[in-house]
């Protein structure tokens, strides 16, 4: 089959063209950078270099897809990126149906059942109900929960200061996924095409409050001090942009998710759809790989 990718080689992209290349499938892979486009050729896909806010750019990329993998990758310039979210999904939608695509998955979030979610869970949940009206086309819409590979960003902090945390403190608990496991139930959908109608699927392979995480990554690493530390909204903004962010990205992808994960909000769907849930790595497994990567920093 032919199959457009978007999200370019990220943690979940990357994974994901391998298997469907390996498979026999012919990928195209949409990515901002043309840096990137001779690393996507090296995996036997073809690349195509454009903005996904360009509506004519990403209608040429899903010309003759047989169906089409959506993630709308994060933009560091945006002084609005939750109207970026939703303005991209409309170009998607819009793109789709021009091109008349029959099946579709597209990355969402937990959190994407609430209209006036935080962060970016209220416009994925545009998203989402922009992908489901379109008529005649069979989505599914994969929900993962906290990256479990950020944690890498914090190896520093754990190995000097021998701490790491979050706007919220080490008793709440929060839905964690890996990466590979998206890519896994993206792939398992795309390479067979086994799924129908408009479904949701979380993705979440363990789910461990701040203290647990504290305690297995500082273990795997021989540390039996490491705390977790609750920042307050202003604190961790603050840091994060001291650290690269800006200030959208900051407020919007990780100051109101932890304000969600303290109020409940983020997680109030997924208790009700056990039945709806893949992923399988657990924070144990990724605390090997955790080790693997502080001992080579």
């Amino acid at each position: 089959m032919k199959i457009t990718v978007t999200g370019s080689l990220g943690n979940i992209s990357r994974v994901l063209v391998e298997k469907l290349v390996a498979r026999g499938h012919e990928v195209k892979v949409v990515s901002s950078n043309a840096e990137r486009a001779d690393d996507i050729r090296a995996l036997h896909a073809i690349p195509l270099i454009g903005s996904v806010e360009d509506y004519a750019f990403v209608s040429k990329a899903f010309e003759g897809a047989d169906a089409v993998y959506l993630m709308i990758p994060p933009n560091f310039r945006s002084t609005d990126l939750k109207q970026y979210i939703r303005t991209v999904g409309v170009q998607y939608a819009k793109a789709i149906h021009a091109n008349g695509i029959k099946y579709v998955v597209n990355l969402s979030s937990i959190g994407a059942h609430d209209p006036d979610g935080l962060g970016p869970t209220g416009p994925n949940y545009f998203v989402e109900q922009k992908l489901n009206a379109l008529t005649d086309v069979h989505v599914l819409h994969l929900r993962p929960g906290m990256f479990l590979t950020n944690f890498l960003g914090v190896i520093g902090m754990v190995k000097h200061q021998s701490m790491l945390g979050n706007n919220f403190d080490a008793s709440v608990t929060f839905p964690l996924s890996h990466p590979r496991d998206i890519a896994e139930v993206a792939f398992q959908a795309l390479d067979t095409l086994s799924f129908s109608g408009k479904q949701f699927r979380y993705i979440v392979g363990d789910e461990k409050n701040g203290a647990d995480v504290a305690k297995q990554l500082g273990n795997a690493v021989g540390k039996t001090d490491v705390r977790w530390v609750a920042f307050s909204d202003e604190q961790l903004l603050n840091a994060l942009i001291q650290n690269g962010f800006s200030e959208q990205m900051a407020t919007v992808y990780m100051v109101e998710i932890g304000i969600a994960l303290r109020d409940g909000s983020f997680t109030e769907d997924l208790r009700k759809h056990k039945a709806h849930v893949a992923g399988q790595t657990s924070l144990q497994e990724f605390a090997n790989e955790f080790a693997m990567v502080y001992r080579s920093n």
